[in-house]
């Protein structure tokens, strides 16, 4: 009689408020950067697929846009898809941070997870910046709000309580078979991949001057013949207004400079190549509430 272990696999939804922390938790539990990070709220956009592989599971994790109040069509499109994450998945982890109290929020996001069978982890963030009495607190008043599988203390940060938190989801998935092969920790294309890491340079050089305006296409991406290891990448950056425009250039281009370097040292890392990266900026008024624009910059509601 055999004793080992059977396989297990599964599909999890980290579901939260903007600017929990869930990017964060998602690159540190692959052991890599495949969501993209900043300070602002709502910086992930589309539903995006992380994969770990254990020795005796596997993790595919589905990191969502941060539930929030919409305020255009962009907002209605992340909100429909950090909802439809709940559904038809294995389990659910329900983010929050240690240093924000309860809010209408919470609440909403609650009430959304009343509605699912599905098993709940509340995963709560950022303990290192509270008192653990603070943190007591938090339990307790959770605990009396939705009836928690577990309840797990982290700092995806700091990598505390991680381990703990990746093992307790293991005991939860079901048996099941490998998806994705063992080495594989995304299934985004590396073109989506490509243009979040430079839209994350934007959003980390213009600060509030121009948010989430940004939309990354990348143009063309080709490998010459003739220049062995180097990667030819053409990518348009879209923003509403002529001002975001100029802010983005920045004086004698100097801007787009420094956005096309961070942008162009971490895709070739990404690829394993040398890349040479053009990057245009274009305007298109009002594109986060007009259906063509979204599709065509990769926002299909029939993909999620």
């Amino acid at each position: 009689m055999s004793n080992e272990k059977p396989f297990k696999s599964g599909f999890i939804s980290i579901i939260g408020r903007p600017n929990v922390g869930k990017s964060t938790f998602l690159n540190s539990a692959i052991g890599q950067k495949i969501a993209i990070m900043s300070d602002k709220p709502q910086t992930t956009r589309n539903r995006i697929q992380g994969v770990l592989t254990r020795e005796n599971s596997q993790m595919v994790f589905i990191d969502t846009p941060g539930i929030h109040k919409p305020k255009h069509r962009l907002g209605d499109f992340m909100l429909k898809v950090a909802v439809n994450a709940l559904k038809e998945v294995d389990l659910i982890l329900f983010m929050i941070t240690a240093d924000e109290s309860f809010g209408k929020g919470e609440e909403f996001i609650i009430n959304q997870l009343k509605t699912v069978e599905t098993p709940v982890f509340l995963v709560i963030n950022k303990i290192d910046l509270v008192h653990p009495d603070e943190l007591l607190k938090i339990i307790v008043q959770y605990k009396d709000l939705y009836p928690f599988k577990e309840i797990v203390p982290i700092s995806a940060l700091n990598g505390n309580n991680m381990d703990r938190l990746l093992d307790l989801i293991e005991d939860y998935l079901p048996e099941g078979p490998q998806y994705y092969p063992a080495g594989q920790v995304t299934d985004h294309p590396e073109r989506f991949i490509i243009s979040e890491i430079i839209r994350e340079k934007v959003l980390h050089l213009t600060r509030e001057e121009v948010p989430h305006s940004v939309a990354v296409v990348i143009d063309q991406i080709e490998k010459r013949d003739d220049e062995k290891n180097l990667v030819h990448i053409m990518a348009t950056i879209i923003v509403e207004r002529d001002s975001q425009k100029g802010i983005l250039i920045g004086k004698q281009g100097r801007m787009l400079k420094e956005i096309g370097k961070r942008a162009r040292l971490e895709i070739e890392h990404l690829l394993g190549s040398k890349v040479f990266l053009e990057l245009w900026v274009k305007v298109q008024s009002d594109w986060r509430n007009r259906l063509t624009y979204l599709r065509e910059y990769g926002y299909r509601e029939d993909e999620y």
